[in-house]
């Protein structure tokens, strides 16, 4: 089994014993459930219960041949139906979603969140806050991003260049030659100016990524916070290096 292709599978939500049966049935075509369990190493219950959770996402089907159920994978693209149908469904909820958030008294101005999911939820906020007319800036680029996350760095920067999102980013003089955005102006600054931290400043916002071990994140939405850190932002660019 190829250990990139279960971890994915995994990261969309699938189980252990989901991939494992569903893997399985791709590779070796029909089959009752007791072989599926025999080529898994499952218990047959085990084996039972992914089949079951598969079959109600549409990701295998069987038929009945000699009294006998008989399972067979799907095409692969059911997938990505399934995923468009929980999109789907969740866009039809989020206008409810957000009049239940409007009746909040008191609006949140410094929303923090820890782990890779926050780390996930600030970089979609961009994503989502910016226009295609619009400019972001980013100070301390150091390839965490790709190092610990690297599947949804490459979904992250082709939504980026998709959107023709503009950036001007301030980097050390060691990310020199690594792989940008098209869209993206860099700058350097010098190589001894180290920081664990990420700063994006996107129209009234400003996010902060701290790639400690187990990361956080925050989001500042302060139209006077991301005035002060634009400012600051545009001494360091008018004094920072091409090369």
């Amino acid at each position: 089994m190829d250990r990139n292709i279960a971890y994915e599978l995994e990261y969309l939500g699938f189980t252990s014993n989901e991939v494992k049966v569903y893997l399985t049935l791709l590779g070796i075509g029909r089959s009752q459930a007791g072989r599926i369990a025999k080529e898994c190493r499952l218990e047959r219950t085990s084996t039972y219960n992914a089949l079951q959770r598969l079959i109600k996402d549409g990701i295998v089907s069987y038929v009945i041949e000699s009294n006998k159920k008989v399972f067979s994978a799907g095409s692969p693209d059911k997938i990505v139906d399934l995923f468009k149908e929980k999109q789907e469904r969740a866009e039809l909820i989020i206008p409810y979603l957000k009049n239940i958030k409007k009746s909040e008294k008191e609006k949140e101005t410094i929303l923090k969140f820890k782990g890779y999911n926050g780390v996930k939820t600030v970089l979609n906020d961009i994503l989502r806050s910016t226009k295609k007319d619009e400019e972001y800036l980013i100070i301390g680029l150091e390839g965490q991003l790709s190092q610990r996350l690297p599947t949804f760095a490459e979904i992250y920067v082709a939504r980026k260049d998709e959107k023709k999102l503009k950036a001007r980013a301030l980097v050390r003089k060691t990310r020199e030659g690594k792989k940008m955005s098209k869209f993206t102006q860099v700058k350097y600054v010098p190589q001894e100016v180290i920081s664990p931290m990420n700063i994006n400043i996107y129209g009234n916002k400003v996010a902060l990524l701290i790639w400690s071990e187990i990361p956080e994140a925050v989001i500042i939405d302060s139209p006077d916070a991301a005035s002060a850190f634009k400012s600051y932002f545009e001494f360091m660019w008018k004094h920072a290096d091409n090369k």
